[in-house]
């Protein structure tokens, strides 16, 4: 095995090893939460929390990175709470903090566990990667993937991706996530489709509207 080869190799082991300790919950303890956290049990919750029910929904949102926690439920559980655009707001915010805590805790303490496990040129693969325009797309398009937005914010902090460019991309993939399930929740839809639809389709448009207009601006 050449060395390019099994640089690759070990950089396959890190990205596998982040998706075990991320799907793990979701096997051990996914049918309870679902269960627990259905939409009118999380719609009871928040509004047990009165006028902080804003940041309940927030906290519920950024638990999803360590526990199977279903984001879409709690973002349409905003929306019945606070309506469409209230409710949106608080799901993007949400979001968008979920994502930078954890690009920032992977950033600033996983880079050792990183590079045991990937090596020095595994890991120097992965930055090549998150440096190029592409994965600006990659962050931005997983937001509304199961499990995919918080592997692909860790990898993102692992390989230092620059800071400005995962909070874009992060943010044009929440806007329309987050809107699009407020607005299921407050207008009582029963089926997402359209909903999925725009979420995957919107991030490709806004994240290629920002970065062009970054880097007009550099």
């Amino acid at each position: 095995m050449t060395a390019r080869s099994d640089s690759h190799s070990r950089w396959w082991v890190l990205v596998g090893v982040l998706l075990a300790l991320i799907i793990g919950p979701f096997v051990i303890w996914g049918g309870w939460f679902e269960g627990f956290f259905d939409l009118m049990g999380v719609k009871v919750w928040l509004e047990g929390l009165g006028s902080w029910a804003w940041a309940g929904g927030m906290l519920l949102l950024m638990a999803d990175l360590v526990l199977p926690i279903p984001g879409t439920v709690v973002m349409s559980a905003l929306g019945l709470v606070y309506g469409w655009f209230w409710g949106g707001v608080v799901s993007v915010v949400g979001s968008v903090l979920s994502g930078m805590l954890a690009y920032g805790v992977c950033r600033w303490w996983g880079h050792g566990a990183a590079r045991w496990l990937a090596g020095e040129e595994g890991l120097r693969r992965g930055e090549v990667f998150f440096k190029k325009e592409s994965a600006g797309w990659l962050v931005a398009l997983s937001r509304w993937m199961p499990v995919l937005p918080e592997a692909v914010a860790c990898l993102a902090g692992l390989a230092r991706m620059p800071w400005w460019r995962f909070l874009l991309a992060v943010v044009t993939g929440s806007v329309p996530l987050g809107f699009a399930f407020a607005a299921i929740g407050a207008l009582g839809v029963v089926e997402p489709g359209l909903a999925l639809g725009l979420s995957a389709g919107l991030p490709v448009l806004l994240y290629g509207a920002a970065f062009w207009w970054m880097r007009r601006r550099r």
